[in-house]
């Protein structure tokens, strides 16, 4: 928990420096990488577990801080609601995750396979993420 509130705590000032796609980017790929050195790691007696824990501590909530951002700074007025559905659409995904990982685990005897997932995601993301534009939305009344 202590690696999670630093690396969101840093992620929020690094939002407020750097251009958040950018950031996100970096997130989303060594997220990538760490997922798929954790099969490595969940060996007994091994410290790349150790090395997962803090990476992954540090990297796990530092997406929403340059999520809000983007999503205020394009929907302007409409950013709060956005994020909202974006944080239904994140539980729906993690919902399908459990299930396809329970599933590929069935189906191979193995998580491999959900690691290897996670990882495409994860390069998925990465390159989606430079795509969005960055342009602010015209400033619009609030309801």
């Amino acid at each position: 928990t202590i690696f999670n509130i630093l690396g969101a705590t840093g992620s929020g000032w690094l939002s407020d420096k750097f251009d958040n796609r950018r950031l996100l980017f970096w997130y989303y790929s060594l997220r990538g990488l760490a997922l798929a050195f954790l099969p490595r790691g969940l060996a007994p007696d091994n410290a790349l577990l150790f090395f997962f824990i803090i990476f992954y501590g540090l990297d796990w909530t530092a997406t929403v801080p340059p999520t809000i951002r983007l999503a205020t700074g394009i929907f302007g007025n409409q950013g709060s609601i956005i994020f909202g559905w974006l944080m239904v659409i994140h539980q729906i995904g993690a919902a399908l995750a459990a299930f396809g990982s329970g599933a590929l685990h069935t189906a191979h005897g193995s998580y491999l396979w959900s690691f290897i997932t996670g990882v495409i995601l994860c390069a998925i993301a990465a390159g989606l993420v430079l795509n969005i534009d960055g342009r602010s939305a015209p400033e619009t009344e609030n309801y």
